[in-house]
């Protein structure tokens, strides 16, 4: 992981807020990562303690692993496909039904290339339990591991603002 030293302090700080708002309504969040590899979830349980509100997560690179891991049905995928508003809705939902003493869920799942296209289009979602998942697209810029570190704060970030909702 080549993180820049810029981004690793902006993603520290995004987990550390995203993490005091967890533990201010004593909730535990569960991650479904897609393009960012497991990098959400690093970030949340980089601090000593984490288990207090991180419950765990999946990484589902493959549409193959969304379907078998998390319950994503392949005419939501066929249809939408894997980077899309539908798809990440499904993730969160799945990772509550997978984890469940989860309350909050976040997922995240786009293109960072240098592949395919758009590159830089990365969905997310978020979905506290009994409540329907928030969710957006956005089109982030740079190359590969720039993309990644974006989506990274920009999921921890929509985490604790949906806590703060």
């Amino acid at each position: 992981m080549a993180m820049s030293m810029d981004y690793k302090r902006r993603i520290e700080s995004a987990a550390t807020a995203c993490a005091a708002a967890l533990r201010k309504h004593r909730l535990k969040v569960a991650v479904a990562e897609s393009c960012t590899g497991g990098w959400v979830g690093k970030a949340l349980s980089d601090a000593a303690g984490a288990s207090e509100w991180f419950a765990g997560g999946f990484i589902v690179y493959d549409n193959a692993a969304k379907r078998a891991l998390l319950g994503v049905d392949a005419s939501v995928l066929d249809k939408h496909g894997a980077v899309s508003e539908q798809t990440t809705a499904a993730m969160c939902a799945g990772a509550l039904e997978k984890i469940a003493h989860a309350d909050i869920s976040v997922s995240v799942s786009g293109n960072a290339g240098p592949t395919g296209e758009p590159r830089g289009r990365v969905c997310f979602g978020v979905q506290g339990r009994g409540e329907t998942a928030y969710t957006e697209c956005v089109q982030l810029d740079g190359e590969r591991d720039a993309v990644r570190e974006q989506a990274t704060e920009h999921a921890l970030n929509l985490c604790r603002k949906h806590l703060q909702s």
